[in-house]
């Protein structure tokens, strides 16, 4: 989670650093007043921010400058040198900047500065909406509402949410919080007061019922309604349910809010074993977050290898050695067939012993009040190029919009958090007129006890994986090419070839 100030190491920066110990394109860490200080140079200009990143504290020195940003090599966040602006998700929150100066050959780090506000936009289409309402408690609902205020936005927002909780930080619950390594106080994206102080009107555990398009009216379940000028869907996808006997008992739990983790983690107390229907990455999160509180864990799934699908054979094989390794016994090619008072019984025949079962055999996108409101659907909300849909003003982002990707040339729908929250953000954007276009190639990670994967695009289908390096040996990057074009990157510890890869992407040199 977030990051913590170690020992101040490397220079006093105060005190000053030779002009040559920092060459054009260099990175150098050092500390002014006991904190750690980024020093970027980029020809005669030197930029000094914090030096680890405001989500879960990645080390920018190892990260990717590209023009005046630099990019966190964990899970790419990417922030503005010049402010210290968040500039992409997963960081919301700016990077302290310092004042710097050069003289008699010398680089000097002076006091920290304050964070400006941001520049005002060209280009506005007319007056900003009255108001806005964002339908959706998740990454992208939260990330638009923290995008407006952050552009200065003034007039009202609503956010409904049938969550009960304020929005969290999703990626968590499966990860180090299931597993007990976070505490709940890193799950909260940000603290209830935000929302008063920024007059955000998040209303939870609150059911939308419908939407008058004609009216420009949201309908509350309650039969309140809500008008608005500009609207977001962002409603995200709820987990498939298991249909077999004894699906519906109390220790069947699925994964998708803050009160299931809490769930899980209340029952896996006095759990000594426990069964994971699914092989997803999800799935096998949870494997890994239970074995970490010593619980027996059995994984069962149709399928020859865990997430074959998305990342390839050879990939497939190293992610089940890596769980048998730390002791979760597969069951692949299987399924449940019934779920007993402490058992699971398969297709197959077999029996397993489970006081806790969590089933993760997928998701799906929660489309219907955009079919009931006449919205165009094709598997996911159809939006254009500025996440508009068919509807002028109703805009819709994350696991719910299919949008027209420049980088693959087809429309996709992605269910990864950092994409949903730059589709916030950008649908934020564009409802105060701003017209900008979401390219932005998609990034998720994924961690299996101490082994991260990230990936970058996006492959449904291939007809060549390039492996370099070794995967066995935790040192790999993968690409999954089509017609000879690369569509996908996955690495594990090889983040700025990752950061690179995305770089290429965005800018058409893949």
């Amino acid at each position: 989670m977030a990051g913590n100030h170690s020992d101040p190491s490397g220079p006093d920066l105060a005190l000053g650093i030779a002009l040559t110990d920092l060459p054009d394109g260099g990175k150098l860490v050092g500390h002014r007043d006991g904190e750690p200080v980024l020093l970027v140079r980029r020809g005669a200009e030197i930029f000094a921010v914090a030096a680890t990143c405001s989500h879960y504290g990645g080390p920018l020195v190892d990260g990717l400058v590209a023009d005046d940003s630099v990019r966190c090599p964990w899970h790419h966040a990417c922030f503005d040198l010049r402010t210290g602006g968040a500039l992409r998700a997963p960081a919301l929150s700016p990077l302290a900047c310092w004042s710097v100066e050069q003289r008699g050959g010398k680089i000097f780090v002076g006091e920290k500065r304050k964070n400006p506000s941001p520049a005002p936009r060209q280009g506005d289409a007319g007056p900003p909406p009255e108001k806005i309402v964002l339908i959706g408690g998740g990454a992208a609902g939260f990330a638009a509402a923290e995008r407006l205020r952050r552009e200065q936005y003034q007039g009202a927002i609503v956010m409904i949410s049938d969550d009960e909780a304020p929005p969290v930080d999703r990626p968590n619950l499966s990860k180090d919080y299931l597993a007990g390594k976070a505490p709940e106080d890193w799950i909260p994206l940000r603290k209830e007061a935000f929302y008063a102080k920024n007059n955000i009107d998040l209303r939870l555990g609150t059911k939308v019922a419908g939407i008058d398009v004609r009216a420009r009216e949201v309908v509350l379940a309650d039969g309140e309604k809500v008008s608005f000028d500009k609207l977001l869907l962002a409603t995200g996808a709820e987990p498939v349910r298991l249909t077999i006997p004894g699906a519906d008992q109390p220790h069947v739990r699925t994964l998708r809010s803050l009160a299931d983790s809490r769930s899980i983690i209340a029952q896996s107390s006095a759990a000594r074993s426990a069964v994971v229907l699914g092989a997803s990455f999800i799935g096998l999160e949870v494997a890994a977050s239970l074995r970490t509180r010593g619980i027996e864990v059995h994984v069962v799934a149709p399928e020859e290898r865990p997430m074959e699908r998305v990342l390839g054979p050879q990939m497939g094989d190293f992610i089940r050695a890596l769980h048998e390794k730390n002791g979760v016994i597969f069951h692949l090619k299987d399924t449940a067939a019934s779920i007993g008072a402490n058992d699971v019984v398969l297709t197959s025949g077999s029996t397993l012993a489970a006081d806790l079962v969590v089933a993760g055999i997928g998701v799906r996108p929660r489309i219907n009040l955009a079919e009931a409101a006449g919205l165009a659907t094709d598997r996911g909300v159809l939006v254009d190029a500025y996440l508009e849909t068919s509807v002028p003003g109703i805009y819709a982002a994350g696991d719910i919009a299919r949008w027209p990707d420049p980088h693959s040339g087809e429309n996709i729908r992605v269910e990864h958090w950092v994409v949903a929250e730059r589709q916030g953000a950008a649908a934020a954007l564009n409802m105060l007129g701003h017209r900008t276009k979401f390219t932005d190639v998609p990034f998720f990670w994924s961690q299996h006890y101490d082994i991260p994967i990230n990936y970058v695009g996006h492959a449904e289908g291939w007809d060549t994986i390039e492996v370099e390096g070794d995967i066995a040996a935790k040192d790999c990057l993968l690409r999954f090419k089509r017609g000879g074009r690369v569509l996908a990157v996955a690495t594990i510890f090889r983040d700025t070839e990752s950061l690179q890869a995305e770089l290429a992407m965005e800018q058409g040199k893949a």
